[in-house]
C-alpha cells in the first residue's frame, strides 16, 4: 500500500488513521499525521489504538 497515502478523504496514511485517532493514539510521538510517519511508525501507532479501541476503530468501507 501507499504509507504515505493523503488522497483528500480526511484519513491518512496506509492505514486511513483519522488525524482524531492518529492523536489518540500518540501518533503525535511520531508524525503530525499518519502520511508523515513511517510505515513502521504507522503500525507502532496501529497496535496501540487496537488495544485501545479494539479493531472497530477501523470501518468496513
Amino acid at each position: 500500500g501507499n504509507w504515505q497515502a493523503n488522497t483528500g478523504n480526511g484519513y491518512y496514511g496506509g492505514l486511513q488513521f483519522a488525524p482524531s485517532s492518529w492523536v489518540a493514539a500518540g501518533g503525535l510521538e511520531y508524525a503530525p499525521r499518519a502520511d508523515l510517519a513511517s510505515r513502521a511508525e504507522q503500525i507502532a501507532v496501529a497496535e496501540r489504538l487496537a488495544r485501545m479501541q479494539g479493531m472497530g476503530a477501523w470501518g468496513c468501507a
